[in-house]
């Protein structure tokens, strides 16, 4: 359920040395996926008014933001809801798409105002349960996330209903029979809709990873990947898979050419880190640009995968464990928990250390991931 990652731009401007040096490759005109979306663009120019129109053009950038990884996408889909962005209770499907971007931009409780609008007007709105219960598991409310994912039955496809509630039962105490029963949910709807096969195909990898089945979770990851090999919230955690059992060199292969996206940057960078490839350095100064521009923007989306580059790349534990404890405060995803493990292990802090051994006995996750974690419990 994390957020798509985001792409951050240069602190200062950068003036090429020659008229003929490449600054950025654009998408080309003839890109399918760009002429979808000039053709949507150019129907809503002629009809601004039409909010079906403006949802469709709303969700594709969304949905492309999620591929790419380039939160300029996520800027041009606001865009085209700018004439109902700021009404404070604008259509349903206004309100539901303006809640999954300000959940992108970590607004999370202006997010859960927007849903909770949506669905005291129409109870029935599948897509507002759906994303209230993402926001809520993000943030560490799992009983309300719990009773979001509930609330689809009958109003979503099983597979939907249970993809939801295996992703919430999976970090809270429930990770062995959250993962059978979504195995055997998959099992009994083999031609689900694409885009939830490979959400359910890719959380069952997530899962079987964070229980021990190695062999499970690489299957899983596979048969994501060939659903969907451009999904850079797949391919980031295909990645971290990779890293975790020593295949860097197959991540340097599968994220060359994909690095727009800072999630996969940063991964990419730590793979050649640990090949010693002479690029590391190049890719860690020019992951380092992207955070301090970020960071001059006052944004503070990717505090996480931050304080990876300063533990990872930088080996500057204090200020990893600052940003972990910072991010911490916000989300509560697996991945924000083993960072703050990482970081609290690296750097000694106590408070960071009391913070994941509290999340541990309220939340009953596991995840053998995290190996810093026996560290921790032999410190309480």
């Amino acid at each position: 359920m994390a957020p798509a990652a985001q792409h951050g731009l240069h602190a200062e401007p950068y003036i090429p040395s020659k008229g003929s040096q490449v600054v950025e490759r654009l998408p080309a005109r003839v890109d399918p996926v760009q002429r979808e979306l000039a053709g949507l663009r150019a129907q809503l120019s002629k009809n601004p008014s039409s909010i079906a129109l403006a949802a469709a053009l709303a969700r594709r950038y969304i949905g492309q933001a999620r591929i790419e990884g380039d939160p300029r996408y996520l800027g041009y889909a606001e865009a085209a809801l700018a004439p109902w962005w700021k009404q404070p209770a604008p259509p349903d499907e206004i309100l539901v798409l303006r809640a999954t971007l300000r959940q992108s931009t970590h607004q999370f409780a202006a997010a859960l105002a927007d849903l909770d609008t949506v669905v005291r007007r129409d109870s029935g709105n599948a897509q507002a349960w759906l994303t209230r219960a993402t926001v809520l598991a993000i943030t560490g409310d799992f009983a309300g996330a719990k009773a979001s994912c509930m609330r689809l039955y009958s109003r979503a496809p099983e597979l939907v209903v249970q993809t939801c509630l295996s992703e919430v039962g999976s970090v809270s105490g429930q990770a062995r029979a959250s993962y059978e029963q979504l195995k055997q949910a998959l099992e009994r709807h083999p031609p689900a809709d694409e885009g939830v096969r490979t959400w359910a195909v890719t959380l069952l990898a997530e899962m079987a990873a964070r229980v021990g089945d190695d062999t499970a979770a690489e299957r899983y990851y596979r048969q994501a990947l060939a659903q969907d090999s451009a999904d850079s919230y797949l391919l980031a955690a295909w990645a971290d898979f990779l890293l975790d059992h020593g295949r860097a060199p197959e991540v340097v292969k599968l994220l060359a050419g994909k690095t727009r996206a800072d999630a996969l940057l940063l991964r990419y960078a730590l793979a050649l880190k640990a090949t010693g490839s002479p690029n590391a350095t190049q890719a860690a100064n020019t992951l380092s640009d992207r955070f301090e521009a970020a960071m001059l923007r006052g944004d503070t989306v990717h505090q996480r995968e931050q304080a990876r580059f300063e533990l990872g790349l930088r080996n500057d534990p204090a200020a990893a464990v600052r940003l972990a404890k910072l991010n911490w405060a916000v989300q509560k995803e697996p991945a924000d928990l083993r960072i703050l493990a990482d970081a609290a292990v690296a750097s000694g802090d106590r408070e960071a250390a009391a913070l994941v051994r509290d999340w541990l006995k309220t939340s009953g996750i596991e995840d053998r991931t995290i190996t810093s974690l026996q560290q921790l419990k032999a410190g309480a």
